[in-house]
């Protein structure tokens, strides 16, 4: 095991929150560093060095795995993902069934919730990324799919190696459902 939950808590609407102390060094974690307050060990895995730091918190169904880092004032709950490499900090939200994962960053006064997912090496801050939004970057040369919104706008999706199989399913699952909102493929 790598942390605890201590005896101290707090209430977040009705939950108790504990916070969590390291019981190793790991990271940038020491042994006997107190970290940020989750509702319960299945928020924050046991392996790999991912952490939740000051007064972040995760609860409901959230999972903090890898070596993705939670913390400032920011929540992540519901059935969200943090994993990877990523770093959710400030006040940001990330809940509802929302994803943030490999190099990305959900910071300031970001939320990210619904189904939306933010993942490579996006930076989402001062904005709310609702149902079926993305963002990202393309750096020169990686292979993107552009989606054509409606509006004039583009969605571009980066092609990757899947970190779960249920992941294959969800993207095939996002790009029908984008297809039935009208957004078209421009280029595959």
């Amino acid at each position: 095991m790598k942390y605890k939950l201590t005896k101290e808590t707090k209430d977040y609407f009705g939950v108790t929150l504990h916070r969590i102390e390291a019981l190793k060094d790991f990271g940038d974690v020491s042994k006997g560093d107190k970290g940020g307050f989750i509702e319960k060990e299945d928020n924050l895995s046991q392996e790999d060095d991912a952490w939740v730091y000051g007064d972040a918190q995760v609860s409901g169904n959230a999972r903090v795995y890898g070596d993705a880092q939670v913390y400032g004032n920011a929540w992540v709950y519901g059935n969200a993902r943090v994993y990877g490499d990523a770093w959710v900090s400030g006040n940001a939200r990330v809940y509802g069934n929302a994803w943030v994962y490999g190099n990305a960053w959900v910071y300031g006064d970001a939320w990210v919730y619904g189904n939306a997912w933010v993942y490579g090496n996006a930076w989402v801050s001062e904005l709310k990324c609702e149902t079926g939004s993305y963002f990202g970057y393309r750096e020169e040369g990686e292979e993107v799919t552009e989606l054509e919104q409606s509006d004039g706008g583009i969605v571009l999706v980066k092609d990757y190696e899947a970190p779960e199989d249920e992941v294959d399913d969800k993207i095939e699952e996002a790009m029908e459902l984008l297809k039935s909102k009208g957004y078209k493929i421009i280029k595959e």
